[in-house]
This record gives structure tokens, sequence and C-alpha cells, in this order.
């Protein structure tokens, strides 16, 4: 039996007076990628600003592994093995890679073994190596999601969350990045992947979620997805 990595369960979140998610609800297995797409505006960004805790919830909970998360500190949660890319990648652009990797490692559990976390990265993206002395600021779009990725992955997460990573890069790096995404899920971290791209990302994923309006309007299996059935509950026509 497959264990249930993520699991969120009715959650409703507010900005303020404005309520942003209703009822929402997923599950995602270990081992597995789990995609949520939707337009500008529906939540996806929302739910991973909860899952992390940058939101508080108003309603439901969260569970990692069988145990509730909700309501503790964004550093404790990712002690517990979340780690986020960020929309916007959010690197330190005056910091060397080197350094923003390191700082990636900050959790007590994952100090020890920064080293060897780096040796293996830099195996992963030998760009990041090439470059380790270089100022972030420098890097290429491209090589700048790589990098957020890269310090992500340097907490030995148990679960990533990846926020629009293929925002404003060109086709080919949008390519590579997804094989690299696929190559690190292989090695047995769990995925969610938050994003616009419909194609792409449903291809990837063995599970997905369509967000509209803050609320789920489609879930299951993408490969038994109709185009009709995506448009409906992505457009809403």
């Amino acid at each position: 039996m497959e264990n249930i990595v993520l699991r969120v369960k009715n959650i409703d979140v507010y900005y303020k007076d404005l309520q942003a998610l209703w009822n929402v609800s997923l599950e995602l297995k270990e081992g597995k990628i789990v995609s949520i797409i939707g337009s500008n505006g529906s939540g996806k960004s929302t739910l991973l600003n909860a899952v992390t805790g940058l939101l508080p919830l108003t309603g439901g909970t969260i569970e990692l592994f069988g145990e509730r998360i909700d309501g503790l500190a964004p550093h404790e949660i990712v002690s517990r093995g979340i780690s986020l890319v960020p929309e916007g990648r959010r690197v330190f652009p005056r910091l060397t890679i080197y350094e923003n990797l390191i700082i990636g490692s900050y959790p007590l559990k994952s100090r020890s073994s920064k080293n060897q976390s780096i040796d293996k990265l830099y195996q992963l993206f030998p760009i990041l190596k090439m470059r380790q002395d270089q100022m972030a600021r420098f890097l290429s779009g491209g090589e700048q999601q790589i990098l957020a990725i890269g310090r992500a992955l340097m907490s030995k997460p148990k679960l990533i969350l990846c926020d629009e990573i293929s925002l404003g890069l060109a086709p080919l790096i949008i390519k590579e990045i997804y094989n690299q995404l696929r190559h690190i899920n292989q090695e047995g971290t769990s995925i969610v992947l938050v994003e616009q791209d419909i194609k792409r990302s449903l291809k990837i994923a063995s599970q997905a979620y369509i967000l509209v309006g803050g609320r789920v309007g489609l879930e299951g299996d993408p490969t038994f997805f109709t185009e009709d059935e995506v448009r409906k509950a992505y457009f809403g026509i």
C-alpha cells in the first residue's frame, strides 16, 4: 500500500477579509508527482503558501505522512521535510551560487551532510559547479531556476513544491528542467508542481487538480482527462 505523503483536507484560506480557497482537498502518494494547474488568481500559489505555513488556515487540515503540520511555523515545516521552489526563483543575487546553496541546508538534519549534498547537486546540475563562485545575479533566468531547485534540495526534503518553474523561460530550458524534475522524482522525492503550462504539467503527473476560483474544478488521473473536461474546468466554458 502506497503511503500518502501530503494530505490536504477541506481547507479554507483567507487573505485578510478575502477568501482565496474554498474547501480544497488533495492527496499526494509517496514517490509521485501531482500537478496543480489553473489560471492566474485561481489559488495555486495560495495553496502552496498554506502548505508551507506562510498562510494560516481558517478551516480544514494539512498532514505530512499522517501528522498534522497546519499551525506549525514555516521553518518547522521545512524541518519536517517540505521545501518550496518559489515563483520568481528568489535567489539571493549578491551571494554566490555556493552561498545560495548553503543557505538551503540550514535545517539541523541537513547541516552535517551539506558537503555531500552539494557534491550530489553538482553532479545533477554541472553548471552550478562550473559557476559556484559567481554571484547569482549574473545567471540567466534558466540558471537561476536551476539554482532555486538546487537550494530547495539542500534540505534533503521528502517533498518539494514547485511554483511556476517554467515562467518566463525558453522552451529548451523548460524541457531540460522538466527532465531534471523527473530524475529528482525517480530518486525518491515526491513533487507538487504548480503550473499554467497545461500540457507539459499534465504529462509529467500521475494525479492532477485544476483550480477554478479557489475551488477544485477537476481532479484525477490526467491520462483520463479529455480536452473538453480540461477546457471546461480551466476556462469555465
